[in-house]
């Protein structure tokens, strides 16, 4: 076999080895979509009302097709909670990235004849599944309960490249997080702000509604153009420079977190 097939009969193994964890322990597939549907379920039926008639005054209301109201702000709430079951996914990753990297397993792997690098590439690649299944999921209950995207098939496909984008980057960086944290509770919480940012962008209200200051961080931080392209291209609309800018974060962060991780590797599997 030549080195590539053993890398990539490695990494299947590997990614076999995180889809049986990830089976063995159904309690984490329910918080990966059982966390967003309830922020959904709460901000719909709880706040929707109230946040929903103020979205039909301003440049929101062609993500809504209505003039406000809580069919409304399902249709403009709806890209963040699939954001928010990426976030969802990837905390989970960094906790078995940690559990790996504090038990014992990378020693063991050491003295194996496999790839190193489809160590990591076991959990990226299992992770990612996990994203489609979880977004799929909760996509599926946003539809159940009033959400109605006008896209095409060029809007889906792209909707669908920018959140695997987006999944692909924050992955690799919660690989480097789960490396770098001393515990796996450490590494549990880590994650936290990518859930936050979330909240301080574009996810629940219109960035226009916020004060001066927190408005311009809302406006910059990398998660509002992410949410904000998949609001346009679920809407029908031409996303722009803002899906340009979307894309530019997601980059700038796979690359980040893929050479923080593989340094962090490769400092300890030589260890």
């Amino acid at each position: 076999m030549t080195p590539q097939s053993y890398v990539l009969t490695d990494s299947l193994t590997m990614l076999r080895r995180n889809l049986r964890r990830m089976i063995r322990y159904p309690t984490m597939i329910v918080m990966v979509i059982g966390m967003p549907v309830i922020f959904l379920l709460l901000f719909v039926y709880v706040f929707g009302g109230t946040l929903g008639a103020g979205l039909g005054t301003g440049s929101h209301e062609q993500f809504s097709g209505q003039a406000g109201g809580r069919a409304a702000y399902v249709n403009y709430v709806s890209p963040a909670i699939m954001l928010m079951t990426v976030t969802a996914v990837v905390q989970g990753t960094a906790t078995s990235v940690a559990t790996d990297m504090t038990e014992g397993i990378i020693a063991r792997f050491r003295t194996m004849s496999i790839a190193r690098v489809s160590v990591l590439t076991g959990h990226v690649l299992g992770s990612l599944i996990q994203v489609v299944l979880g977004v799929a999921v909760v996509t599926g209950i946003e539809l159940l309960i009033g959400f109605r995207p006008t896209a095409g098939l060029g809007g889906w496909l792209g909707a669908t490249g920018i959140l695997l984008a987006a999944a692909f980057a924050l992955i690799w960086l919660s690989v480097a997080l789960g490396q770098a944290s001393n515990s796996v509770e450490t590494a549990s919480n880590l994650p936290l702000p990518m859930m936050l940012l979330i909240f301080l962008g574009s996810g629940f209200v219109p960035t226009d509604s916020m004060p001066a200051g927190l408005r311009w961080f809302a406006e910059y931080q990398p998660f509002t153009p992410i949410m904000e392209t998949l609001r346009h291209l679920l809407a029908g609309e031409p996303a722009g420079s803002t899906a340009i800018i979307a894309l530019g974060w997601c980059v700038a962060i796979l690359l980040g977190g893929y050479f923080w991780s593989r340094k962090l590797f490769n400092r300890e599997y030589s260890g």
